[in-house]
């Protein structure tokens, strides 16, 4: 059953726009919590509530939470950025760490169950069992995946204490329409972007890395699917795709004949990432529903369109 009210942390941004856009199309009164650090204000459709606070700040953020009295919190607020984290690890761990703890604590007080999204990729490091489930004991390479277990580790502890079935679902490698190109985060996007300039995009590791793609309407079923269910569970396809095939189906996609910019793989990141969802099918019944080459065809003529929209705004 659906909550009758919802609070979206980080509904502004990429992920979490799906998600608002999701809970509005159930009925669901829904309540936007996003500072716009990187979050665009007209990603929240009109029918949702937005409150621009940083999740830092416990005071402001339970002040929403009180006024709202929400059924549910999907908690997608985040620095996200694995460079990021790696050059000012003290901001990853107040906003991923204490602004989560932050969001339990006001989750408690009005007893509502939350829906964490996590990572998977950033978490297990190099060394785990491909696919890999989730009883594998993280090893993260980057501060960005050290505070986000941290972050599950609180709300873990704090599902333990309170008895509230609060979910964790760590993310594969999520695209879709409405991801930032212009980050360091985001393959599908990035690449979409070059080829839509018809530049020639870095490839970092040479084209060699793996992710376990999954497309963002699929995290969305899953979030929701979610709620009230306590535990971890793995949200990806479970298929493990090297980073070259991506830049040649989005090449397809694009009709372009573009060679790309071989590098070697930046610090912090993985050479080989893909996850076992069989827990989520069997707990929260979702699989990931949307093939890979279909995903990326509909995605870059999405990203296309909301390129040409902006460039038309700037002119």
């Amino acid at each position: 059953m659906t909550a009758r009210t919802a609070v979206v942390t980080g509904g502004a941004g990429f992920i979490g726009s799906h998600v608002v856009e999701a809970l509005l199309g159930d009925g669901v009164r829904t309540v936007v919590v996003d500072d716009l650090s990187t979050g665009r204000a007209e990603l929240v459709g009109e029918q949702a509530d937005l409150e621009q606070i940083d999740i830092t700040n416990g005071g402001a953020l339970d002040g929403v939470i009180e006024s709202a009295r929400p059924e549910a919190i999907y908690h997608l607020a985040a620095q996200s950025s694995v460079t990021v984290s790696v050059t000012d690890p003290s901001r990853d761990c107040a906003v991923n760490v204490q602004g989560t703890l932050n969001v339990l604590e006001a989750a408690r007080r009005h007893r509502a169950p939350v829906v964490f999204a996590s990572t998977g990729g950033a978490l297990y490091g190099n060394d785990a069992p491909i696919p890999t489930p989730e009883d594998r004991i993280p090893a993260p390479l980057a501060p960005y995946g050290a505070s986000k277990w941290a972050g599950e580790a609180y709300v873990a502890t704090w599902a333990e204490s309170s008895s509230i079935p609060h979910a964790i679902c760590r993310l594969g490698n999520v695209y879709g329409p409405r991801q930032n190109p212009l980050g360091e985060a985001g393959v599908v996007a990035i690449f979409s972007h070059y080829l839509w300039q018809g530049e020639a995009p870095n490839v970092f590791g040479f084209g060699r890395p793996t992710r376990d793609y999954v497309h963002v309407d699929d995290v969305v079923r899953a979030m929701i699917a979610g709620r009230g269910n306590r535990g971890v569970f793995n949200i990806a396809s479970g298929v493990e795709t090297d980073v070259m095939t991506i830049f040649n189906l989005l090449q397809e996609a694009a009709g372009t004949e573009i060679e790309p910019v071989l590098a070697p793989l930046r610090a912090g990141e993985l050479e080989r990432s893909c996850m076992d969802p069989s827990r989520a099918r069997a707990e929260l019944g979702w699989q990931a529903e949307i093939e890979l080459a279909d995903g990326l065809q509909r995605t870059y003529h999405a990203l296309l369109a909301e390129f040409e929209g902006r460039d038309e705004q700037r002119s």
